[in-house]
């Protein structure tokens, strides 16, 4: 649809032949069209790639504290791990996540010609995700963070901000005043969960950090 647009773009010239008044004023009305169309369409796109992150972060919201099944959970690994070796929950879900969004990054550059609509989707698609990650986190303003919410948010925020980055977003984008207050956060969750954790398993905000399978 994207490409639609180009085209269109291109052969008004073409196609609508007349004077030259009528000619500048109808082009005009034209293009108008076309980047109201296209903004609509970046909006409803965007709409989308957020509603997977919703996803993602109604997931973590079981693990609120407080809740039952937080609670549940706390109770039931520390009494069985005195006994076994209890598995904790994994980064899968991270990692689905990053893995879906570098694939529709491919496939939009792939098949979409036009790259000022590129960047523009993918300015749209970063500010919406963090300011989507910041709202969630200001409404647990109160609470402490599960470890395991933790080192999700932490997975995605870092490689969400690299990838990012990698296709073209611009510095003042992705340092973004949302980003920077989701960073502080994270940063000082991590802080408090090294200590009475006893550790992140190199999961951490620190740019320097090397984690496990970080391609």
């Amino acid at each position: 649809m994207f490409n639609v647009m180009v085209d269109a773009k291109s052969q008004v010239a073409k196609l609508c032949a007349m004077d030259l008044g009528q000619e500048r004023q109808y082009h005009s009305q034209i293009d108008h069209l076309i980047e109201e169309t296209v903004k609509e369409m970046i909006t409803l796109l965007v709409a989308k790639f957020v509603v997977i992150l919703e996803s993602v972060l109604s997931k973590l919201s079981k693990y609120d504290e407080g809740t039952l099944f937080s609670s549940f959970l706390s109770f039931t690994v520390k009494a069985a791990s005195k006994y076994v070796d209890v598995p904790k929950p994994g980064m899968d879900i991270a990692d689905s996540y990053v893995a879906f969004v570098r694939y529709s990054q491919d496939m939009l550059r792939e098949k979409v010609n036009e790259e000022i609509y590129i960047e523009r989707l993918f300015d749209q698609w970063y500010t919406s995700s963090m300011n989507l990650i910041g709202t969630w986190l200001t409404d647990r303003m109160d609470l402490q963070l599960h470890i395991y919410q933790l080192k999700i948010l932490i997975r995605i925020v870092k490689k969400k901000y690299r990838d990012f980055r990698l296709q073209g977003v611009l510095d003042s984008t992705l340092n973004s005043t949302m980003y920077e207050t989701v960073r502080n956060r994270l940063t000082l969750e991590e802080a408090t969960a090294s200590v009475r954790e006893g550790g992140m398993q190199g999961i951490t905000m620190r740019d320097s950090d090397e984690e496990n399978n970080d391609n």
